[in-house]
Order: structure tokens, then sequence, then C-alpha cells
């Protein structure tokens, strides 16, 4: 049985990143897998406060928060999922400081010319970006997956990321609404009103791709 973890960024119970993760908790739920989702913001995680001492006890010295039972279920994972909407070209803020705890994940050593991260434990699981923006163009993700790029070969060499991202999608459950709802809505975001029908089209093919993804990742089977 394969066990997946997924935390939704989205401080919005049924927005557009709530609605793309729910279809790959659809598609995941279809093989024989374990499931949970969490929320980052009903999580009470503190900031990073860059002390180091992780460096010498192997763990995150920070206590007091929901951090210690949160990354042993991240340790315990084959899959991963991070679904967040990109605010400012990165992931939400009580995303950002579920990675920042990361830090505790690995051994870091600073050298002449730059650091060396060895991770306490190698990886072999399959990490999952869902990532919607109100952006038309997708490059406004590129940091946040630059970032899990890096993070994936930190923490060895047999990670695979996944990445979905969703362009276009400015307003609450915009994924979902029909040809005429865009028709309606696009004039008021000053949008030309050709765009609904592609978009339409395109965000019903999105939420599939959650879906196949989910399913694909929820057996032994690798992934084509």
């Amino acid at each position: 049985m394969k066990t997946v973890l997924a935390i939704n960024g989205s401080p919005r119970k049924s927005g557009n990143t709530s609605l793309m993760l729910s279809e790959f908790v659809r598609g995941a739920e279809m093989g024989n897998s374990q499931i949970e989702v969490v929320k980052a913001d009903e999580l009470h995680i503190k900031n990073c406060t860059g002390c180091l001492r992780c460096n010498i006890i192997k763990k995150c010295s920070v206590g007091g928060d929901d951090w210690a039972d949160l990354s042993q279920k991240i340790l315990g994972a084959d899959v991963l999922v991070f679904a967040s909407p990109i605010y400012f070209h990165h992931v939400t803020a009580p995303m950002k400081m579920i990675i920042d705890r990361f830090r505790s994940f690995v051994h870091v050593q600073i050298t002449e010319t730059g650091l060396i991260h060895t991770p306490w434990d190698q990886w072999d699981k399959d990490i999952v970006l869902i990532l919607p923006m109100g952006s038309s163009d997708d490059v406004d993700a590129n940091p946040v997956i630059e970032l899990f790029q890096y993070m994936c070969n930190i923490f060895g060499s047999k990670n695979r990321l996944h990445v979905i991202k969703g362009t276009r999608l400015g307003v609450n459950k915009h994924i979902t609404k029909t040809k005429e709802e865009l028709e309606v809505l696009y004039p008021k975001m000053k949008l030309p009103i050709k765009l609904a029908g592609v978009d339409a089209v395109k965000n019903v093919e999105l939420l599939e791709e959650c879906f196949e993804l989910g399913k694909s990742l929820s057996s032994f089977l690798p992934v084509q």
C-alpha cells in the first residue's frame, strides 16, 4: 500500500487549488493507497529560526508545534503533494513555513564556494506540485518549480517531480465555470471574451490531468 500525504496551501476551502487537489485525491483513491490531506493554515507550524541545531541532533529543535508529527508523515510518505496557488510568484505563507522546516532533514556544510547538503536519509518519493495561478503565463510558477527541483536533488537521485500548472484562474472556483459563465466573467476581468471557450475546455482537461496523475501514482506501476 502506498502512503500519500497532500498539503493544501490554499486559504480557500473550495478554491481552484482545493478543486484540483480533490481530483488528484479522487484518482489516488482508485488505487491501493492510504491518503491524508492536511491544510497548511490549520497546522500550528512555527518559523525556522536558523539555529542550525538540526545539524547536530538530526531533527528540528523548534518544539511546541505540529512539526514533529507532520515531519514523520512526510518522511513516511511514498507520495508528497504540495498544492498551492501562486501568490507573488511563490507558494502561500503557511506552505512556505512548512518548506522552511525541511532544513532539518539535511546536514548543511558551509564551504568556501557554497553549501553541501547531505540528507539524513535518501528519499525515493514521487513529489507532486499542483499550482494554479491567476497569470496567463505559467512562468510565474518557475520559482516554486526550481526550488522543488533543487530539493528533489538534495534528498536523493531517486525522487521524481511531477508538476501540474493551471493558468488564468483568477477567481474562486474559476476552474469549474462553464463557457457561458466565463463569457460573463471575462469582460469584468478585462479579458477577451474569445478566451471563454478555450479556457472552459482547458480547465476540464486540467482537472482530468490531476485525476489521472493521482490514479497513476496510487499504484506501484511506473509512471509513463
